[in-house]
């Protein structure tokens, strides 16, 4: 008797906004932490998460591999209860093993920190998501080179996780000018809508052949305002090591979430 194809597991892209703000109870995140709550309770119960944070580079792709890691608090100027947050999630040194010889076995370069903490690409959205923080967690590194070809190469040589009950989650923003949040003066309306609508078209389009999308998520900065919204690239990277993961069996993005978050468009998208 054959048995019954397993669910995969589903790929998230998400914002994790600024700093530890949306924990602090600021009110410019509160779209986007009532969207993390919620979308948590919609991605099933996983054995364990892989997050793909923006705040994280090595020359080669790196996997946390402490069987229980401690906080970074890799931000500055904030109130002192910023340095207290605390998300005691366990690792998960088998499976990061798992995954550094997937990708060396794909012709990609890799190693295991057992030194590395959470950073707060993982632990701010996943304290609002999973805050009984239970669920062993992983980092996976962005590559310093910041190829986006080379990143949508990461993320097809780990797609095996989606059969291993791994949630997957890429956290950055789709928006991402500093200067334009902290300052008022600055109308980035036009620019912030021009991109965020390609990202859309491109990530969700079902008339987009993938060998087409991927082309596009290739060529990136030829998208309106790309260079505008993404002065440096690490807050989008993270899409695609997700696209890489998903684009075999599910290539067509769901958007989950499109709101203001500090005063401009944001978007989420899901591949399940």
């Amino acid at each position: 008797m054959s048995q019954i194809a397993q669910a995969l597991s589903p790929v998230l892209f998400l914002p994790h906004g600024g700093g530890p703000l949306p924990i602090l109870g600021d009110k410019r995140h509160e779209k986007m932490v009532a969207f993390l709550k919620e979308i948590a309770t919609k991605l099933g119960k996983p054995s364990a998460i892989l997050v793909i944070s923006a705040h994280w580079e090595e020359e080669q792709a790196t996997i946390t591999g402490n069987s229980h890691p401690s906080i970074i608090y890799d931000y500055y100027g904030f109130p002192a209860e910023a340095y207290k947050i605390q998300y005691a999630a366990p690792g998960n040194p088998e499976l990061a093993n798992d995954i550094c010889t997937q990708l060396t076995a794909s012709g990609i370069p890799a190693r295991i920190d057992e030194q590395r903490g959470f950073d707060h690409g993982l632990f701010v959205p996943l304290k609002l998501m999973f805050p009984q923080a239970q669920i062993p967690c992983l980092q996976l590194s962005l590559l310093k080179n910041l190829n986006p070809r080379l990143h949508i190469a990461l993320g097809k040589a780990i797609a095996f996780l989606r059969e291993r009950n791994v949630l997957i989650i890429g956290s950055g923003m789709s928006f991402h000018n500093l200067k334009t949040f902290f300052s008022n003066d600055i109308d980035s309306g036009k620019e912030n809508e021009g991109f965020d609508h390609w990202l859309i078209e491109t990530c969700t389009d079902p008339e987009i052949l993938s060998a087409a999308r991927e082309q596009r998520l290739i060529e990136w900065e030829k998208a309106p305002f790309a260079r505008f919204c993404h002065p440096r690239e690490e807050h989008l990277l993270p899409l695609h090591v997700c696209y890489g993961i998903a684009c075999a069996d599910t290539p067509i993005a769901k958007v989950v979430f499109n709101e203001e978050v500090m005063g401009k468009k944001v978007t989420s998208f899901l591949w399940q």
